[in-house]
């Protein structure tokens, strides 16, 4: 597995952050994907879990130009013209992008997510993990395997269902929804 890495190359454990955002295919819309981003600074939400099909790095570059916290993102089936040049993008937004899966601990919750369904299947069957996270439908879904909730956001660039992305709040375990047009 390939990771992407801008800003930081060590492994990220981070603690009480309380609220997160789960979005996906964002598939480059940047309007949307701003007013998601406009929603997240004025909640002091500052990490961003992307369940990929995120546009171009510029695309991505651009649209975090403001954001005031963290992107974590992997790559989904529409990404494969995803490139980047390492040097150039060694500032601040922080962005970690990595191929398929990620992994990450966040105010002891332990956390995966990726692109497809089955895979996201996969990994909630081992039970290693209190929530994963998965794109790729554009569908909004929750269901619990075992002790593990398997979650999709949606879709924020509003293709086959409106443009949706959630909150999950660690500190009650508590996931919201948000449509796009309601905030």
């Amino acid at each position: 597995m390939r990771d992407f890495l801008f800003y930081n190359r060590k492994n990220i454990k981070l603690i009480n952050i309380m609220k997160i955002a789960i979005v996906s295919d964002t598939h480059g819309n940047f309007n949307n994907f701003k007013r998601v981003i406009y929603f997240l600074n004025k909640e002091n939400i500052k990490i961003i879990l992307h369940c990929g099909d995120i546009g171009s790095y510029d695309f991505l570059k651009e649209s975090l130009s403001n954001f005031k916290g963290k992107f974590f993102g992997v790559l989904g089936n529409m990404d494969s013209d995803f490139k980047f040049d390492i040097e150039k993008y060694q500032k601040p937004p922080f962005i970690l992008v990595k191929e398929d899966i990620y992994e990450i601990d966040i105010d002891k919750k332990k956390i995966a997510f990726t692109h497809f369904k089955d895979v996201a299947e996969k990994l909630a069957e081992t039970q290693k993990y209190d929530l994963v996270f998965y794109g790729h439908t554009h569908k909004p879904w929750e269901e619990k395997i075992q002790n593990c909730r398997l979650v999709n956001p949606g879709n924020v660039c509003g293709v086959f269902y409106k443009p949706t992305f959630a909150i999950y709040d660690t500190e009650n375990d508590k996931l919201e929804l948000k449509i796009l047009e309601k905030i």
